[in-house]
């Protein structure tokens, strides 16, 4: 990690990527609480999970858009826009009010999945191969680690001034963000022209995915898991009320718990990428799910710490797996797309099961939902932790030995053999 903070080209970048993934902390938890605390619906609350991961299917047109401009400028301009999207939530004071929340959640996911698209690229333009699993490892650690206390510092905000408050802190980070990177002074790649028609540039990322068994294998799996991961965002409001018999407002103190595992997780994601492959992280991390699930089905304080401390583990595992993984065997200039199609395929199914876990939390118990999520998830780290060879560690250089050169032979003698240079 040091070696990649040492660039101050990726310095700049993570300084303002610190302001937005500040500002997202806070954000995120406390919608949900804000509409929990309107409603008293631990579904509705859930379903605003599900409002930010909807627009994913608009992924194709994204990734599309995100390759067809500079990266910088162009995450320059989503930061502002994500800014601006957010001012709708000061009108937010009643129950009848719940549809901006959801409104302004929408849009925000689109955001997010634009500002992602943008962001694998920019740091693709700015970080040697080598050290792409280091850049995201440390933005992992970070993202994670303001999960200690960013929700529950959001948490603590709303219950004492509510939303309003927040919504202004957030709208800060996004604009500290763009002025940051709007210093940045890094050589642009020139976009593609795009002399295929449209409709075959929108589909090249998927196509991409598809056709790499390593990006297959890596998605088949995790989307496996994403199918019935999304039922927690519903499930920990129900784990909370019924289950330890607290307010809405600690499930604040569960995400900053989660946060702890995932600075540990994200201190060491970019270690096991070297020594597992991408793919092989993001098998532990799918993995480490589902005992974390499966110690939720018993709602205990000192067990839910845990299994949280463990479900924080997995995350940046399998985000620097899969990142790492898509920008080592993408072109830059396919990699919006590609990143794009990738949220989709695996926001996609996440979209369904936040969607599917905030009806059946209603009509079975939650206990026995969690038990489902721990026995999915294993089973999807299993089969992507048989494929981990796609994704291979490479073997370390051997460093070339110049060779000396050797007096010819003299008249009448016989020629040495010419030695081979070793490939690298």
């Amino acid at each position: 990690m040091r070696t990649v903070l040492g660039r101050p080209d990726f310095r700049l970048l993570f300084g303002a990527l610190l302001a937005s993934m500040a500002a997202e902390s806070i954000l995120l938890l406390a919608l949900a609480i804000w509409v929990k605390d309107l409603t008293g619906s631990d579904g509705l609350a859930g379903a605003t999970i599900f409002a930010i991961i909807a627009p994913m299917m608009l992924a194709p047109l994204v990734g599309w858009v995100v390759d067809r401009y500079p990266r910088r400028p162009f995450f320059v301009a989503a930061n502002l826009a994500t800014a601006a999207l957010l001012t709708p939530l000061f009108a937010v004071s009643r129950p009848g009010d719940i549809w901006i929340i959801y409104a302004v959640a929408g849009l925000y996911g689109l955001s997010y999945l634009t500002l992602s698209a943008a962001l694998a690229g920019l740091i693709r333009q700015l970080v040697p191969v080598e050290l792409l699993a280091d850049a995201n490892g440390v933005l992992q650690t970070v993202r994670q680690g303001l999960r200690l206390a960013g929700p529950l510092a959001g948490a603590a905000l709303y219950a004492a001034v509510g939303g309003w408050l927040l919504t202004g802190l957030a709208m800060t980070g996004f604009v500290t963000a763009a002025a940051v990177v709007a210093l940045l002074r890094a050589p642009e790649d020139t976009p593609a022209d795009g002399g295929s028609r449209w409709t075959a540039e929108l589909g090249a990322g998927l196509r991409h995915l598809v056709g790499q068994p390593a990006l297959r294998r890596a998605l088949l799996g995790y989307g496996l898991g994403s199918l019935v991961m999304g039922f927690t965002e519903s499930l920990i409001f129900a784990y909370v009320d019924q289950g330890l018999r607290r307010d809405a407002a600690f499930v604040g103190v569960l995400v900053t718990v989660q946060g702890l595992g995932g600075l540990v997780g994200g201190l060491f994601s970019a270690a096991l990428v070297r020594r597992a492959g991408e793919v092989g992280a993001l098998a532990v991390g799918v993995t480490l799910f589902g005992p974390a699930a499966l110690a939720l089905a018993y709602p205990a304080l000192w067990l839910g710490f845990a299994a949280l401390l463990l479900a924080g583990l997995s995350l940046p595992l399998i985000t620097v797996g899969l990142n790492t993984l898509i920008q080592r065997r993408t072109p830059a200039g396919l990699l919006g797309r590609v990143v794009a199609a990738a949220e989709a395929l695996v926001s996609g199914p996440q979209a369904v099961s936040i969607g599917a876990g905030a009806l059946l939390v209603g009509v079975l118990d939650f206990r026995l939902l969690f038990v489902l999520v721990g026995v999915v998830t294993t089973a999807a780290g299993v089969f992507l932790w048989r494929g981990r060879r796609l994704s291979a560690p490479p073997a370390p250089s051997v460093p070339r030995i110049p060779l000396q050169r050797r007096p010819a032979p003299a008249a009448g003698s016989e020629a040495e053999p010419q030695v081979a240079r070793p490939a690298r």
